[in-house]
């Protein structure tokens, strides 16, 4: 190709590339280069060298990593302090959020303890908390309500039922279906992080989560309210069971116990001015003020010299074993009830996990292994379910003390598992007369952070209208239909939003910025100037199967060219041609016959010969491409030369003796010096749809930009091949300009190509498309047809 071209007044001083030239020029790698064998890729998995093998164990363990580097005087302190202030907080927070597990206190140390340990062998990141969370917390707590209700545990007495339940052994079968639901979800964790898995969390978009953690906060609230207004609701699970608790507990409302609401204001009352006057002084103060556990320490010491179970019947934790767990094998027998509610607590705590990771990576400035945290938290929930924990994630509230604190690595974690290690061996019955109404009003205190997140409703009211009907399904799907089927509708829906924003993508008419080589929308950019007799068609979207259709009928839109009618009409023409073509030929046959008999009718008047088509050709006259054409004398011979001869062609079929010319209306004459091309009547013919004059177009090039696109699958390439296809019916080219060299791998696979359509009609960029219609169809050189008389009014057969 030429190395100039002009476009209008740019001058383009460089080769037109197109795909074959380009794949020249680059060199480019073949497919079986870039894409390796299964055999070979699995022999590379299997080969086992010492770099692989050290860069495996350091990955599976990092703490193999980052421990031998550890400087115990830069880092030592630090870790140290922060370990204490975020084992402070683990203390209020695991004995509070054990009762949104619906689990005794005690077993919120333990969830506590073990996953922590278990993270700083196998986690990636240095500032997370790992340990009890809220969200899990009421997610667990839905599912041992549901397997353990109060009504299963009612105390016989004969025949008789008593209105008492057998505390003890429901909370033991509660610990028994929390701990092998943990376990579960676990390994489904280990599992995922094992094969790679770790993008899954890119599914669960941040509007999702934020509206799921502020339904799940809503859960939680209701939860509470037994605890704050001291009254006992009916206990419901499933889709709408919050609606009908919330209603038994406004039905309960007149027998609120009033010293137990009593205990929960005052308790409220001081967190919330506390946590405001913390707030107030942070900026002065080293580390936070622990108001938590100064609640709870205040409250079980007026709860133990007042008595206040005794004198006033308010509920307390109760008895707090010393010592640790024996590990126990989870009960696998309830897997098979818990394994969608195991699924929705993996995948929302690793979502919640790794979106903080990043978070405090980025800022911090170090890389986070997706996978291997997956793994790490998968680990540290199986564990964990070994010793009666329930599941566990990363905390906000404890990350953001951790790191503010000066927490280094992941040394803080242990230095925290040591605070809650000394707290279950010696400290725990001391907290046996803490009144569940103050761990209540923990709770609910702690759960301010979430409820402001309702003031994204106003900012993705301004921000994007997709995200806010998302974050508002999710939050409605979430307090109806419970916490594990309103995440599994939530992402539902959140893909359909995906699938359909690709369906429905916006299409666009490309034109020239003046003086560059930036094709933009000609609808939004008004400096934008049209290629004479080119469009430039690009989606927004990748076409797929879900927008085939719909591609193909934005670019009859946006070309101008109702296509599917264009080509229904030729073809109906060409059927009417054909019929035409039949008519004309029996007619001919018939026609000839009486030629015949004409023509012996004048050999006799006249004695000269005349020869029929057949004749001819026994004759040795070449034969006409036309089977209709028949020769007669138009003078008759003389004896001073022979006689002159015609062709004639078309005849009517009411032309009943041999005339002259003159007579025959569809037929025309050529003598015998004329061309066999001209011998061939207008009627007979390959339809145009240009002859045929119904429609007008000044298009002669379509460039289809693929910049966009991504993949393209067999339905896609269908219907590129039917574009291609369709076009050329009507004399327009149709290119493709911008493609990915995966997009042409995948249309290599899918058998596009072909003798009519190469490698010649993809482009690297859309300019070098426009600058090779303009050089070989030019601007004024498309094909243009007015309106004209059909061009059958004119030939009758």
């Amino acid at each position: 190709m030429d190395s100039t071209r002009t476009l209008g007044k740019y001058r383009v001083e460089r080769e037109v590339l197109d795909e074959l030239r380009l794949e020249e020029v680059t060199q480019r790698k073949t497919y079986s280069d870039t894409h390796p064998s299964l055999s070979e890729r699995l022999k590379d998995s299997l080969r086992c060298t010492a770099p692989k093998l050290k860069q495996s164990v350091m990955s599976s363990l990092p703490v193999l990593y980052w421990l031998p580097k550890y400087s115990i005087w830069d880092y030592g302190m630090p870790d140290l302090i922060s370990g204490i202030s975020v084992g402070i907080m683990h203390l209020p927070q695991g004995l509070a959020y054990a009762l949104l597990a619906s689990v005794p206190p005690v077993f919120g140390l333990y969830t506590s303890l073990y996953p922590a340990l278990v993270y700083f062998f196998f986690g990636t990141s240095r500032h997370i908390s790992i340990g009890t969370f809220t969200v899990l917390s009421i997610m667990v707590g839905s599912v041992t309500e549901r397997l353990a209700p109060d009504s299963a545990f009612l105390i016989t007495n004969g025949t008789n039922v008593t209105a008492e339940v057998d505390i003890a052994a429901r909370d033991s079968y509660r610990v028994q279906v929390a701990a092998a639901t943990t376990a579960l979800g676990g390994l489904i964790q280990v599992v995922l992080g094992l094969v790679k898995f770790g993008f899954v969390e890119t599914y669960l978009s941040e509007p999702l989560v934020r509206a799921y953690t502020t339904a799940a906060a809503a859960h939680a609230v209701v939860a509470q309210l037994k605890h704050i207004f001291g009254v006992s609701p009916t206990r419901f699970s499933g889709p709408f069971s919050l609606v009908y608790i919330l209603k038994d507990v406004c039905m309960l409302l007149p027998h609120t116990h009033l010293p137990t609401l009593l205990v929960s204001a005052v308790s409220m009352v001081f967190l919330i001015s506390a946590k405001e006057l913390n707030s107030f002084l942070s900026p002065k103060l080293p580390v936070p003020i622990p108001v938590e556990l100064i609640t709870i320490v205040a409250g079980t010491l007026i709860s133990t010299y007042t008595h206040l179970n005794s004198n006033y019947t308010i509920s307390v934790v109760g008895k707090i074993p010393n010592g640790l767990s024996y590990p126990s094998v989870p009960d696998a027998s309830v897997f098979g009830e818990v394994i969608g509610d195991a699924f929705a607590l993996a995948m929302v705590g690793y979502a919640i996990s790794i979106s903080l990771g990043k978070t405090f990576a980025l800022k911090h400035g170090y890389n986070v292994d997706s996978n291997q945290e997956l793994v790490a938290l998968g680990l540290s929930n199986a564990v964990g379910g070994f010793f009666q924990c329930f599941s566990v994630c990363a905390s906000m509230s404890r990350s953001l003390i951790q790191e503010t604190t000066g927490g280094k690595t992941q040394m803080a974690g242990v230095a925290s598992a040591l605070i809650l290690l000394v707290t279950i061996l010696k400290l725990g019955p001391l907290f046996q007369e803490l009144p569940t109404a103050v761990l209540a009003a923990v709770v609910f205190v702690n759960l301010k952070g979430m409820f402001k997140q309702y003031s994204d409703i106003v900012t993705l009211w301004k921000r994007s209208k997709i995200d806010l009907v998302v974050w508002l399904v999710t939050w409605v799907a979430t307090m109806l239909l419970n916490l594990d089927l309103g995440l599994a509708a939530s992402i539902i829906f959140a893909l359909m939003t995906v699938i359909f924003r690709t369906q429905l993508p916006t299409y666009s008419v490309l034109g020239n910025v003046p003086g560059t080589e930036l094709y933009v929308d000609i609808e939004t950019h008004r400096e934008a100037r049209e290629i004479p007799g080119v469009t430039i068609f690009r989606s927004s979207a990748t076409v797929y199967f879900a927008n085939a259709d719909l591609y193909l009928e934005a670019l009859k839109e946006k070309s101008g060219l109702d296509i599917s009618k264009m080509i229904i009409y030729k073809k109906r023409q060409e059927a009417k041609q054909r019929r035409r073509e039949r008519r004309a030929e029996r007619r001919a046959k018939r026609q000839a016959k009486k030629e015949r008999r004409a023509q012996r009718a004048a050999e006799q008047l006249s004695g000269a010969p005349v020869f029929s088509v057949e004749e001819e050709e026994e004759q040795g006259w070449t034969e006409r491409e036309n089977g209709t054409v028949f020769v007669i004398p138009i003078t008759p011979q003389t004896p001073d030369g022979p006689c002159r001869w015609e062709y004639l062609k078309g005849g009517e079929p009411d032309s009943t003796s041999l005339g002259w010319m003159s007579e025959l209306q569809d037929g025309d004459t050529t003598t015998l010096g004329s061309s066999s091309e001209d011998t061939l009547s207008h009627d007979l013919e390959r339809v145009s749809l240009g002859s045929l004059g119904k429609w007008t177009w000044d298009i002669h090039s379509i460039i289809i930009d693929l910049s966009t696109a991504n993949f393209i699958d067999t339905v896609a390439i269908k219907t590129m091949k039917n574009i291609f296809q369709d076009f050329s019916e009507i004399d327009v080219d149709v290119y493709m300009a911008g493609c990915q060299p995966t997009l042409v791998e995948q249309l290599e696979l899918g058998d596009f190509f072909s003798e009519s359509v190469t490698k010649r009609h993809l482009f690297a960029s859309v300019h070098d498309a426009v600058l090779y219609c303009v050089d070989h169809r030019g601007a004024t050189s498309f094909p243009r047809y007015e309106t004209s008389v059909d061009a059958y009014s004119t030939t009758k057969l």
